[in-house]
């Protein structure tokens, strides 16, 4: 397999970013090294859900070990998405400044410092900050990832990017797998920190892989005026016959302006406002709802599989295999029906199931009451669930791509804490079957805003690193 995918044999000069991006928009598919890259820059949300996963795979062993109270469990259970909640948009900041690849190689060393200090935790405190350190690196990672992860693919292959949600129910599913091979090993209630100590491991060998590896951004070194650097990054990572174009010196000055958290104000101006409202409420509306039916996941898993550990963990991972088929369709629905129409199909499907999963909650049998969690999980994986990160990520322009997927991913986590306090809260006051019904709206929610705004990265042919110099000609001849 080559590893040079080039078009043709003629030199072609990058003037600025909106060149950097037609050149990789030429591709029809990735091959050899690019495509090598693109699933490396992908490893890393694998690293995200896994390490999210760890310390639930485990978590009742570690409560007994502990002594920990209800309510230590809970901040420790919801304390990755919320410390996500400033991490993310933070991430946005730094990878705007310094650029993708180095947040992220700083994300595995937090990541790696974090597990292992849960893991070798002897008390809340402990376990506590180490959870933190995750959490940091969670919001920053996911955040940067993405966006990296936009400005490799090219147009034809924008729905590409939802692979990232079969990506994260294969990192649960490992997870899962992973300690029931530590339970068999008898470690007793040590098998929490071995679930958790694992996910230390995956970033090392993650970390050694994206040092020798991955391709800065050409968009944003272009972007940035480094013309040079964004040319080598074409070479090296697609092959392509390209050089900077030296008569351009008064570009490169005004275009490595550095951005700051004010500039995310231009997510709310035009053209980008709608972009940002859908993104970001798809990311909300997708997390909530999840985490709606992850706490009826387990009565299901239980009642099904019985309550020896092995056979509830062998139920959740049944669960999340249905996560990874459609997480995986996701890339297929996002590129023929386009992410927000998916998003519409997928929302109006988990309205349906939330609502007579709601009424009938303990009424029918039970394998015919866990076809309907299966529904939902298999039509969220496949449409709004990776859907608000990745409009995020192909909406904007490459200079300030990562405050809007900084943006998105903090309402997302947002979306995420919510599900994981109101609807325990919501359950012990009006039951789990009415809280279901209720909590119907949050799709509903979802499905209208895909309906009112048309805005959708997949289904327009424009170079997003130009569109706004084009707007402002265009008002200027007004």
């Amino acid at each position: 397999m080559s590893d040079a995918p080039v078009q043709n044999t003629s030199v072609t000069l990058i003037r600025n970013a909106g060149d950097a991006a037609d050149v990789i928009n030429t591709l029809t598919r990735l091959a050899g090294r690019a495509n090598w890259i693109w699933f490396l820059a992908l490893a890393g949300l694998f690293l995200d859900a896994y390490s999210n996963a760890a310390l639930g795979a485990g978590l009742s062993p570690m409560v007994k070990q502990l002594g920990l109270s209800p309510g230590q469990v809970g901040v420790l259970t919801a304390m990755a998405p919320a410390i996500a909640i400033i991490s993310n948009p933070f991430g946005g900041w730094l990878a705007a400044r310094i650029g993708r690849v180095k947040p992220l190689l700083l994300t595995k060393v937090v990541f790696a410092l974090g597990a292992l200090l849960t893991a070798a935790g002897s008390d809340f405190l402990t376990v506590f900050a180490g959870r933190g350190l995750v959490g940091i690196a969670y919001g920053i990672d996911f955040a940067v990832a993405m966006a990296l992860l936009a400005e490799y693919t090219p147009s034809a292959l924008k729905g590409r990017l939802n692979f990232w949600q079969g990506v994260w129910y294969t990192a649960t599913t490992t997870n899962l797998l992973l300690t029931l091979v530590f339970y068999r090993f008898d470690v007793g209630a040590d098998i929490w920190r071995w679930s958790v100590g694992s996910s230390a491991a995956f970033a090392v060998v993650l970390l050694v892989l994206q040092l020798a590896f991955l391709v800065e951004s050409p968009t944003w070194l272009a972007a940035k005026g480094r013309l040079r650097d964004s040319a080598a990054a074409l070479r090296r990572m697609y092959g392509f016959a390209v050089q900077e174009d030296g008569e351009e010196g008064g570009g490169p000055a005004e275009q490595g302006r550095q951005v700051g958290f004010g500039d995310a104000g231009v997510l709310f101006r035009r053209p980008y406002l709608p972009r940002t409202v859908l993104s970001t409420v798809i990311s909300l509306t997708q997390a909530m709802q999840y985490f709606a039916v992850g706490w009826y996941l387990p009565v299901i898993s239980l009642e099904l599989f019985g309550k020896e550990f092995e056979k509830a963990t062998i139920g959740s991972m049944a669960f999340n295999a249905v996560g990874i088929v459609g997480g995986c369709l996701a890339a297929y629905t996002g590129r023929r029906l386009g992410l927000r129409v998916s998003s519409m199909a997928g929302y109006a499907v988990v309205f349906v199931a939330l609502l007579v999963m709601g009424a009938t909650f303990k009424e029918l049998p039970v394998a015919l009451a866990a076809l309907l969690p299966v529904m939902f999980i298999f039509f969220h994986s496949a449409g709004p669930g990776p859907n608000g990160k990745s409009i995020a990520a192909l909406s904007y322009r490459s200079d300030i791509r990562t405050l809007g997927t900084g943006v998105t991913g903090m309402l997302g986590s947002l979306g995420s804490v919510a599900g994981l306090y109101l609807f325990p809260q919501l359950q012990a006051g009006i039951g789990v079957g009415a809280s279901l019904m209720v909590l119907s709206v949050v799709p509903l929610v979802g499905l209208v805003t895909c309906l009112l705004i048309k805005w959708d990265p997949t289904r327009v042919a424009v170079n997003l690193e130009e569109e706004e110099i084009a707007l402002r000609r265009g008002d200027e001849r007004r």
